[in-house]
């Protein structure tokens, strides 16, 4: 049997072999996710905050998960009219091919700053914009580097500012008529021209609305001021955004000097903790960093993009960030028009017209222990959503990065799922993944799901550490007064352990045993009589 020995003295502890085990992983993560960032009215070109915002990313994954490489993929989408058609351009401005990534992270730059000075042509309003963009993302060609791929294959994370929040908005209107969810809704000072009470003379175009989060739509959060000045001088306000965690922001002084623009700027400073830190125009010095975000946000850290995959943040917290129970809560902005977790209330809005086309993975968790003996389950539940005819499958995998484009997963469970419909939204709940043919280690987990045309993958933010059914225990102490010890044997769920203490390291007696239900085991014995010495150890039993 293996085991560890613990030599204890009145006076000091002195450890033999350490072998270390994890009896938990404590971190989470969510990566293979598109996040797609652009711009409002812009009279100067293609602004240069986005590609900072979008540089940023990299970093910040690496700041979250300091283990895990931090390689991205770049793209800019650039989107114009030519008269008669919409037209688009990609190219790779940042990072490696996504099929050669870790982290499986896209990040697209979308321009549409040729469009968003015409406030005078029904093609350049959001509502037609919007129609445009839905449809490049659902194409399998529109990045060649994803090799008949399309970009809605993976979660899909909208970030918008100024009419570039009504424009996201939009983008996930059409994709939920076609059946698709979007994980994530950022509005950053949405402002549509002409519409949610908007009056923008002398523009005639009419932008889609901001004002509501649609059905389709996982997870939203709205940020947005109103102490600019007015649309014709530049500064106009924002809005809030209903189904939306909604943090209005009070301070904005500093920055560009404008309040409609510093709320790209307070989205960025929750990405980039540098202080100080720039977006390639204006910076967040230290005041800003003091006087921008509440104590609860801790200056940027739980703010804002915190809340994405990436951020790992609690999108169900009923936290207050602002602090009295009036003022708005996270999960205000999870969607709870079917019960994922956040209760069941109307807060979104419904899509006329769904039809259906692609199927979903909505929401993947461990919902088990995320250590797990080999050989023993990995206990998980997904919810899904199809509203099509053809054939449903769906695997799960095991990964040993965050890309399914590569070849390093395994596959563990094959299902062939019932159809949902667009009116529900179906669960498995408490599925097992065997692991008695996995190696040892940590590994990620993504489901795939298919209609045998439209794909999508979804990584669970939970990793997972399977371990040798025969791994030893580990065994510490504390000494909480002066005539007791308490003796912490940490192992894996399901182990059965014996705890024995010797005084001379030949003959060895049991304390106790005990089946493992958690990581830890802690056992009180008492400190030895006059400074004598004392050991203990933990045996695996069969």
């Amino acid at each position: 049997m293996k085991n560890l020995s613990l030599y204890v003295t009145g006076k000091q502890l002195l450890f033999g072999a350490l072998l270390l085990l994890s009896a938990f992983i404590s971190h989470t993560t969510k990566a293979a996710g598109v996040t797609i960032i652009t711009h409002g009215f812009e009279t100067g070109g293609y602004p240069t905050w986005i590609s900072a915002m979008a540089e940023q990313l990299p970093a910040y994954f690496h700041s979250r998960y300091p283990n895990l490489n931090t390689n991205f993929t770049t793209y800019r989408l650039t989107l114009s009219y030519n008269g008669s058609s919409y037209i688009f351009s990609s190219s790779r401005t940042n990072g490696i091919s996504p099929f050669a990534t870790d982290s499986g992270e896209i990040i697209i730059e979308l321009d549409w700053s040729s469009l968003s000075v015409d406030v005078f042509d029904s093609y350049a309003n959001t509502y037609n914009v919007g129609w445009a963009v839905a449809q490049i993302l659902m194409l399998t060609n529109a990045i060649a580097d994803l090799n008949g791929h399309a970009l809605v294959e993976y979660p899909i994370h909208l970030v918008g500012h100024s009419r570039g929040g009504s424009l996201m908005s939009q983008i996930g209107y059409v994709l939920g008529t076609n059946g698709i969810w979007v994980d994530h809704l950022t509005t950053l000072d949405p402002y549509p021209i002409n519409n949610d009470g908007n009056s923008d003379f002398p523009a005639t175009i009419k932008d889609a609305p901001a004002k509501n989060t649609y059905v389709n739509v996982l997870f939203a959060d709205n940020y947005w001021q109103d102490l600019g000045l007015g649309y014709l001088l530049g500064d106009p306000d924002g809005e809030p955004v209903s189904g939306a965690y909604v943090r209005q922001l009070f301070n904005l002084s500093g920055g560009y000097g404008n309040d409609h623009s510093n709320v790209h700027l307070w989205y960025h400073g929750t990405i980039d903790f540098d202080t100080p830190a720039s977006d390639g125009s204006a910076s967040i010095t230290s005041a800003e960093r003091t006087n921008w975000w509440v104590a609860y946000e801790d200056e940027g850290v739980i703010a804002g993009f915190y809340y994405s995959l990436i951020g790992g943040g609690d999108r169900l917290s009923e936290d207050h960030p602002l602090g009295l129970p009036s003022d708005p809560a996270i999960v205000d902005g999870y969607n709870q028009w079917w019960n994922f977790g956040a209760g069941n209330s109307t807060n979104r809005t419904a899509v006329p017209s769904n039809n259906g086309t692609w199927p979903n993975i909505i929401k993947f968790n461990v919902t088990g222990t995320n250590v797990v003996t080999q050989g023993n389950l990995v206990v998980t539940t997904f919810y899904y959503q199809y509203g099509g005819s053809s054939n449903l499958t769906a695997q799960i995998y095991f990964d040993q990065d965050f890309n399914p484009y590569n070849s390093n997963s395994i596959p563990v469970l094959s299902l062939q799922p019932p159809d949902t419909g667009t009116g529900s939204v179906f669960s498995y709940s408490n599925l097992g993944l065997a692991t008695t043919n996995i190696a040892p280690g940590v590994y990620a987990i993504y489901a795939k799901i298919s209609d045998g045309t439209h794909t999508r993958y979804l990584y669970a933010p939970e990793l997972v550490e399977i371990v040798s059914t025969r791994q030893p225990p580990v065994l510490g102490i504390i000494k909480p007064n002066s005539t007791q010890f308490v003796i912490s044997v940490n192992g894996v769920s399901g182990q059965n352990i014996v705890l024995q203490t010797s005084t001379d390291l030949q003959n060895w007696l049991p304390l106790a045993t005990n089946t493992l239900t958690s990581g830890s085991w802690n056992y009180t014995n008492n400190a030895p009589p006059n400074f004598s010495e004392q050991f203990y150890r933990a045996l695996l039993l069969p």
